[in-house]
């Protein structure tokens, strides 16, 4: 039978998981899509995801492909697989698209945003997707030094040391600090993302806010090229990967 591709669009409370990408050592929400489509379609199956997000990374819109031969209809795949999978990962929607469509391969924008949680106290129902503080943040400051990091850049700084990747370069369209109430979110667009590159940038921005750094720093730390120059890497339980756009 002939093939088909579908794109799925999948959100996930990424708490109990190892990450995206399958591992030896754990869960992943590779593994769980792998498994239940396998099951419902009965047939092999493997998704390859456009983001391979961090253990304890959250998503509200991951994209997924994969190749299967079954009838049913790609946008009843959805309401099937959904039936099937734990109740922390759900399949927003499912199509058809061209057999040659990957996400890896298009150009394309995502947004991810990073929650921090500020008061005297932590929050119980806010601990699984926010970071807590208890220092003063001065955003301004902040915001001054998020605004350096706009543009295309080399981002070796602010890559975990270690990654393969062909090159360092990337552009941020937009770094914007927002407050809602006790809450500060750190919402970064940009082409792609390296390795923990988000989570350096939100941990360097506390430390300026705390004022352990000064914002005219952070063009010092891109000249580095060196993970070292960069603030520490903020915890993967604040970050969410909000938004997936292809151009």
């Amino acid at each position: 039978m002939e093939k088909k591709r579908i794109r799925m669009i999948v959100a996930y409370d990424g708490t109990n998981y190892h990450g995206w990408q399958v591992q030896d050592n754990g869960i992943t929400i590779e593994s769980e899509l792998n498994r239940c489509l396998t099951e419902l379609l009965r047939e092999p199956v493997q998704v390859c995801g456009a983001s391979r997000t961090d253990s304890g990374v959250h998503a509200l819109g991951n994209v997924a492909v994969f190749d299967t031969t079954a009838r049913m209809p790609a946008e009843k795949i959805a309401y099937a697989l959904n039936q099937r999978l734990p109740e922390d990962i759900r399949i927003q929607r499912s199509e058809e698209v061209a057999g040659d469509w990957h996400p890896r391969y298009c150009e394309s924008r995502k947004t991810y945003e990073y929650r921090i949680y500020r008061a005297e106290f932590p929050m119980p129902v806010k601990r699984l997707y926010s970071y807590f503080t208890y220092h003063a943040l001065d955003v301004g400051r902040m915001r001054e030094a998020g605004a350096c990091l706009e543009g295309e850049h080399d981002f070796k700084s602010f890559c975990q040391t270690g990654a393969q990747v062909l090159s360092t370069v990337r552009t941020l369209y937009t770094l914007q600090v927002e407050e809602q109430g006790p809450d500060l979110v750190i919402r970064v667009c940009g082409n792609g993302f390296l390795y923990n590159m988000v989570r350096i940038i939100a941990g360097t921005l506390l430390e300026v806010g705390q004022g352990k750094r000064e914002p005219e720093t952070m063009g010092e730390i891109l000249k580095a090229k060196d993970r070292a120059a960069a603030g520490p890497t903020a915890p993967a339980h604040g970050l969410t990967l909000v938004r997936y756009e292809f151009l």
